[in-house]
């Protein structure tokens, strides 16, 4: 864990994490279908509100997500290319563990980007989440985990056991069903996506057919697959077991 902090991370400038208003609006959209859920907003989403999560039924992530020694971002899109690091450096040259070089972003890391020189800041620790450290998230029971940033599905590829990365680690957490992308992904068009794949699991479609429904209708108003292709659904494909009975606590 010490390994990942301990890089240079002079890079971290206030524009790293560039505001994110389409997860505002895509978390009050969702709300507004599950108004019982647990919503935290700007400075409340922090790191340990998430690392404290106990078997939500689901759980949903609007952030900003990285994955290192990636291809560069596209403007208005849910990630970074690296932190701290030189584009040229190959991603086997950063760190060793896979689960080190991939994870999310939370509150306060704009303000700590600005003020942390210090390879090993306490402020930094405490904003980016590694694939590591949500491992250890109690997700067993979870039907549905949704990690809507940019890269959570991707990782290091290891014969006979899967991607290495945020969907490994959140599997290993727990959970049943895993929604994550493949790609940077738009922040504004992406509110409109969950917005619709909600919609579908509260019409009581399975969990696989609605994100087929919602990819259906962003094709419907963005032709190219970047903006309704970058979801996919690893785990159980079936309807949620009461949709919207979620327990308030595990919504971060």
């Amino acid at each position: 864990m010490e390994s990942f902090f301990a890089h240079d991370r002079s890079g971290l400038t206030g524009e790293t994490w560039e505001p994110l208003p389409g997860t505002r609006l895509e978390a009050e959209a969702i709300h507004k279908l599950l108004p019982q859920a647990r919503l935290l907003l700007g400075p409340a989403a922090t790191k340990q509100a998430l690392l404290e999560v106990a078997a939500p039924s689901i759980l949903h992530i609007a952030t900003h997500g990285f994955f290192l020694g990636d291809t560069a971002s596209l403007p208005g899109a849910r990630g970074k290319q690296s932190i701290g690091v030189p584009e040229a450096t190959p991603p086997a040259q950063l760190l060793s563990d896979p689960l080190l070089r991939s994870g999310l972003v939370l509150a306060g890391a704009q303000a700590a980007s600005t003020t942390a020189s210090d390879a090993g800041s306490d402020r930094v620790k405490g904003t980016l989440a590694t694939a590591l450290e949500l491992a250890g998230l109690n997700l067993w029971g979870t039907e549905l985990v949704v990690l809507s940033a940019c890269d959570t599905g991707r990782g290091e590829v290891r014969p006979g056991q899967g991607v290495y990365g945020l969907r490994r680690a959140f599997t290993v957490a727990g959970a049943e069903t895993l929604v994550t992308s493949l790609w940077k992904v738009n922040d504004q068009t992406t509110h409109e996506f969950m917005k619709d794949f909600y919609e579908g699991l509260k019409a009581g479609r399975g969990r696989a057919e609605a994100l087929r429904e919602a990819m259906r209708r962003m094709r419907g108003r963005h032709e190219h697959p970047y903006y309704w292709a970058p979801f996919i659904l690893v785990g159980n494909g079936a309807p949620l077991r009461g949709f919207g009975l979620a327990r308030p606590q595990g919504h971060p």
